[in-house]
């Protein structure tokens, strides 16, 4: 007699892209394509277009409270991750339920701040709440150039490999925790990644860059699939290092139509 293995469950707590190329919409997309059972949690909800955000809609924070605490309670979710959390109401409840389970699975922090539009995406004051309740707990946090400028206190954003580093040193300081600084928007013949750990040992993760790509979701779908990976058992290197492959080969494979190509153009 034979059983079918169940897939490993994972979590995403994002906001929701009505045009489905980042969010909930992006992570359940690569949660299935590393064979995981995806679950959501709606923060927000954007109406957006690639390069075009027109409104956002913050979920009531107790409601976000219960679709996280009724999915912790129901599922054996192995990892999770955060996108677009937007206020400190939504963070700390979401902190109030973490601190609630005997035993958190691992955590992925996407800290969606900017849209690729230029859109701000999270509310000054949220900054501390990341600092205060969820950095603590992450097993990997995944800045971009933007994000670890704001977040290390940077006055200018990286312009080279050897200035990302030294920025994600001096925020791995305040932090102590594994960074991922994604380096795809120094724009080098190739987009290379620095994971820095806590230990200080780094790794680099590259792979070709492609120019004029359309960046909109990639950062998602890369954290997505990182946290698939470590649902499924493999080390934090090696689930990098396939969420890259990932990434790279949808970003060769994009698609486009009509007013979303005409929009990139007049960029």
């Amino acid at each position: 007699m034979s059983f079918l293995t169940q897939p490993p469950v994972v979590l995403s707590i994002a906001g929701s892209d009505c045009s489905a190329g980042a969010g909930i919409q992006a992570d359940l997309k690569t949660f299935s394509s590393f064979g995981c059972y995806g679950l959501t949690a709606v923060t927000c909800i954007v109406a957006e277009i690639p390069g075009k955000v027109v409104s956002i809609q913050p979920i009531e924070p107790k409601i976000v409270r219960d679709q996280i605490a009724l999915l912790f309670k129901t599922y054996p979710i192995a990892a999770f991750k955060t996108g677009m959390l937007f206020s400190t109401p939504i963070i700390e409840v979401l902190a109030e339920v973490l601190g609630e389970l005997k035993s958190p699975p691992l955590l992925v922090i996407d800290p969606v701040m900017i849209a690729s539009s230029g859109d701000s995406l999270l509310t000054p004051d949220a900054i501390n709440a990341y600092y205060h309740h969820l950095f603590p707990r992450a097993s990997l946090i995944t800045p971009n150039l933007d994000e670890l400028t704001f977040l290390a206190g940077g006055i200018k954003i990286p312009r080279s490999l050897e200035e990302m580093g030294q920025l994600g040193l001096h925020l791995m300081k305040k932090i102590n925790k594994p960074l991922l600084l994604k380096g795809g928007h120094l724009k080098q013949k190739e987009a290379t990644d620095l994971l820095l750990m806590p230990d200080g040992s780094e790794e680099l993760f590259s792979a070709p860059f492609f120019k004029n790509a359309e960046t909109h979701g990639t950062g998602c779908t890369y954290s997505a699939a990182i946290t698939a990976g470590l649902a499924k058992g493999n080390s934090l290197s090696r689930a990098i290092s396939e969420a890259k492959s990932f990434i790279t080969q949808a970003i060769i494979n994009t698609h486009q139509w009509g007013e979303v190509r005409a929009l990139k153009q007049t960029r």
